[in-house]
């Protein structure tokens, strides 16, 4: 695991862009891992500005996003389907049938994760996964006590994770209670994985990420087995 350190949030989100726009110029048919939430805006409006100058194309890219919440439909403003289109897809030149993130409406939920490791292994697995990291240690949304062999799965989300979500909503009771996430096991899978840590608040998960041992408990920590792991951490963080 190797630790970056940058400035600010700013720095870190153009840090992970450069990252992963020279992964794909190397590869063919990049396959991009991606994240909801706050952290990930500013690398997504990287990702905006590098396409309007002409520096990257997306026609090539495949994509899967980590998790979406049971319930929600794709027009809702507050599923991650509306969140990607919103925040990144409705702005580049991807192709949205290459786009792949779980359906949480499906009407057989325990099929439609199974159908979603398929699509991640037809496509030779993912090149660079994005993460960000949890207060209480969660990536997607493996909360503590997940299995770190779980594949794609149906998750009841932990409540201080539905609080932290919360700001997203009109008020707490909006939240879903669920959600379909990429397991642990899948997301270890990825070739590279980009951790970004923003913030204050999450400097306690960063200490324990590094510091502490690896544990179901913290399930962040097993990222520590991965063979290529970069932390992209801004000074507040830290």
């Amino acid at each position: 695991m190797e630790l970056v350190k940058v400035k600010d949030y700013n720095e870190m989100s153009a840090k992970a862009c450069s990252i992963i726009l020279d992964m794909m110029e190397q590869e063919k048919n990049p396959v991009l891992g991606l994240a909801t939430g706050s952290t990930p805006e500013g690398l997504y409006q990287q990702f905006i500005h590098q396409y309007n100058i002409g520096n990257v194309s997306f026609s090539n890219v495949t994509t899967f996003n980590l998790d979406e919440y049971v319930g929600l439909s794709e027009q809702d403003p507050n599923s991650y389907h509306y969140y990607m289109k919103d925040k990144l897809f409705h702005h580049i030149d991807i192709n949205l049938e290459q786009v792949n993130i779980p359906n949480g409406r499906a009407r057989d939920l325990e099929q439609e994760c199974l159908d979603y490791e398929r699509k991640i292994k037809e496509s030779g697995h993912i090149d660079i996964q994005v993460l960000g990291l949890g207060l209480n240690g969660h990536i997607g949304f493996n909360e503590p006590g997940t299995a770190f062999s779980s594949k794609t799965h149906v998750v009841k989300l932990a409540e201080s994770t539905r609080k932290a979500n919360s700001r997203f909503f009109s008020k707490l009771e909006q939240v879903p209670r669920e959600a379909i996430t990429m397991g642990i096991e899948t997301i270890m899978q990825a070739k590279k994985i980009l951790l970004l840590v923003s913030g204050e608040k999450k400097s306690n998960a960063l200490t324990r990420l590094i510091e502490g041992e690896v544990s179901e408990d913290f399930p962040a920590s097993i990222l520590k087995h991965h063979p290529n792991v970069v932390v992209l951490a801004d000074t507040a963080a830290c």
